[in-house]
């Protein structure tokens, strides 16, 4: 990828992204990505659901620095930004069930906070959205166009609203102030550096192998997702910065499988044997979820190039290589 320069105080430099959310799973790949194509990365994060771990290797590198504070409050950035990315927010359904009005707020107030950032600066301003917005959808496989089927007072609204809002906010800037913009709607993704506890279904199932644990199905498991490695994620979104296209934009996978198929082969691939057990359904969880990427294919020349088998046997070597590297210190601990 060629970096284009920008000059400042009588300098050339190299261009300067802020990224909140980045020491989460989402952002810290990115943060890598964005490193690796010669960018300089402000990270913004207060570690609600980020892991200082996630960011551990990019200590002393002097194109990255850490502000460990809330994005739903306002940034203050001396050096000229290029682009302003909002990637903070709890995204999975036990975090922000966990922090139901942080999560709105970051959403909205972080949202609004971001984009007088990017307007001030002269940046462009990347959101992060997600399927989500779709709710439980009634149209399938989802395309940009459908409006979705939400529940706007339900326990998974303080998700599903807050990210409708936040896209009708950066669509607003973009009208009234010519703001460049970009809208991705991710779906759901997976991939080493993943939160075990972050309760979504590759974590949850992965972790329950490893562990010897029942893996736990929801309803009969009849419920479908379409699942994402994160390299294809990062992929898009650094194709999608080089495009004039405010969106939004769906970057997921459209290999769609049930929630019972996932579960058995993740205990194929781990050699477990763990029993599945059922549980019921979780309120207004979504039944089908399978991303209509026709728009990404033609934008950026995108599609996904890793297969779920081959994904998740990455996704279990990085959760095998955590697992002893979180054993050993207890082992000598209990030695000493």
């Amino acid at each position: 990828m060629k970096v284009r320069k920008t000059r400042y105080l009588g300098r050339t430099c190299r261009r300067t992204v802020l990224l909140t959310g980045a020491a989460g799973f989402v952002g810290s790949h990115l943060t890598d990505r964005l490193l690796q194509d010669g960018y300089r990365v402000i990270g913004v994060d207060n570690l609600l659901t980020g892991r200082r771990e996630n960011l551990a290797h990019l200590e002393g590198n002097p194109d990255f620095r850490l502000l460990e504070q809330d994005a739903s409050e306002p940034v203050t950035v001396e050096e000229p930004l290029d682009w302003v990315l909002h990637f903070a927010s709890p995204a999975s359904p036990p975090k922000y069930l966990r922090w139901p009005l942080e999560t709105l707020q970051v959403n909205a107030a972080g949202t609004y906070h971001l984009l007088e950032l990017a307007r001030r600066h002269g940046a462009g301003f990347f959101l992060a959205s997600t399927s989500e917005v779709y709710g439980d959808p009634l149209a399938h496989p989802q395309a940009e166009g459908y409006w979705g089927n939400v529940n706007p007072i339900g326990p998974r609204s303080v998700y599903d609203e807050a990210k409708r809002y936040a896209e009708a906010l950066t669509m607003a800037y973009r009208r009234r102030h010519a703001l460049s913009v970009r809208i991705i709607r991710i779906f759901n993704t997976y991939g080493p550096r993943m939160d075990p506890d972050d309760g979504r279904v590759v974590t949850n199932f992965v972790h329950q192998a490893l562990s010897g644990k029942p893996l736990t199905v929801y309803g009969e498991g009849r419920q479908t997702r379409s699942l994402q490695y994160i390299d294809d994620l990062i992929e898009g979104i650094c194709r999608y910065l080089r495009v004039d296209d405010p969106g939004p934009l769906n970057l997921g996978n459209p290999q769609e499988c049930t929630v019972l198929e996932l579960a058995k082969l993740i205990l194929a691939l781990t050699g477990s044997r763990s029993a599945i057990v059922h549980a019921p359904l979780p309120e207004n969880d979504p039944q089908r979820r399978r991303p209509d990427i026709g728009r990404a294919r033609t934008l950026l020349g995108w599609q996904p190039a890793v297969g779920v088998r081959q994904g998740l046997a990455l996704t279990i070597e990085d959760a095998l290589v955590r697992q002893r590297e979180t054993l050993v210190p207890v082992r000598k601990a209990a030695q000493g």
